[in-house]
């Protein structure tokens, strides 16, 4: 009697756990058989970015880039294909007006080609000139970046160091001559200089006073017994009100330091007192002829200019 107990627990223990597997078995396999969640949707991508014009059309690709930042920043990543065509992309910028990112000219993505490109330094004058011709303020920059283009004034002090050099300058046309078929232009040096005065601004109240005031005094003295004395009193006074501000001008003044700078062929567009920033070779001093005396040597020296451009320069300077 004791056994059969004993086999009916043991057979309900067995049970019991044959059934507990089989429900963790199903709960596990309800769970690996679910299906995944819902993956998200793909975002849309942009549409890819149209191919930037070529430079070689210069109306499409200035219409592109409208703005100098953008003119030049597209014409740097042209750089990956073609040099030569991001090179040509810039000179498009710069002959633009308004571009006056010199800085980003004289960057590092350009170093190579203003060190090995013959069109480099015109180009650079002619970003000087669009920033308002502040040449002497330009060339520190310049010389920052090791750029081989020099003053008038160091050319004169050192003649043989500087002698077939670049040299930038802001000079009027003073006289014009023809030497043989070459024009030879007799030029003074200018510097720009910043001059500050005050403007109206708003409406200007001003208030005018006129007053009179007039009668007469009689009375009687010993020595012309009476009489009368009239007359009368006038006063004016004006007081006025207004607001101001305090603007500069660029004004350019003479240096003192003048040059021979000769052209290839007359140029009727360079006109006489007018400013320029001109970028020449220097040649070196000559002695000026009919100026010299019994007590001296020799005349003055004066610079002479092989002129490979000029540019006019713009009202407002940039710094």
């Amino acid at each position: 009697m004791s056994r059969l107990p004993m086999l009916s627990l043991l057979g309900a223990l067995v049970t019991g756990c044959g059934a507990s597997h089989s429900h963790v078995a199903l709960e596990d396999r309800a769970l690996t058989e679910a299906p995944p969640p819902p993956q998200p949707a793909p975002a849309s991508r942009p549409p890819p970015e149209d191919p930037p014009p070529s430079p070689q059309d210069a109306r499409a690709f200035l219409a592109r880039y409208p703005t100098a930042a953008a003119c030049e920043g597209a014409a740097r990543r042209l750089q990956a294909s073609s040099r030569d065509d991001a090179w040509l992309a810039l000179k498009l910028c710069a002959d633009q007006p308004t571009f006056t990112q010199l800085g980003a000219v004289l960057g590092s993505a350009w170093a190579e080609d203003l060190r090995v490109r013959p069109d480099a330094a015109p180009l650079i004058a002619r970003v000087v000139a669009q920033r308002g011709g502040s040449v002497d303020g330009e060339l520190r920059l310049l010389h920052a970046r090791k750029v081989p283009i020099f003053s008038l004034a160091s050319a004169i002090a050192q003649p043989d160091t500087y002698r077939g050099r670049y040299v930038l300058l802001r000079a009027q046309v003073a006289d014009q001559r023809l030497d043989g078929e070459r024009p030879t232009l007799w030029l003074v040096e200018q510097g720009l200089q910043s001059v500050g005065s005050h403007r109206d601004v708003g409406v200007t109240y001003r208030t005018d006073t006129l007053s009179e005031t007039s009668g007469d005094l009689g009375g009687r003295t010993v020595l012309t017994g009476e009489g009368r004395v009239g007359g009368s009193l006038v006063t004016r006074e004006s007081t006025g009100q207004s607001a101001t501000v305090r603007t500069y001008d660029n004004i350019s003044e003479e240096t003192g330091r003048e040059a021979l700078g000769r052209l290839p062929a007359p140029d009727p567009f360079l006109e006489s007192r007018r400013d320029y920033v001109i970028l020449a070779r220097f040649d070196g001093l000559r002695v000026t002829s009919g100026m010299t005396t019994d007590d001296e040597d020799e005349g003055p020296r004066i610079p002479v200019l092989t002129i490979v451009s000029y540019h006019l320069p713009q009202a407002l300077a940039v710094y």
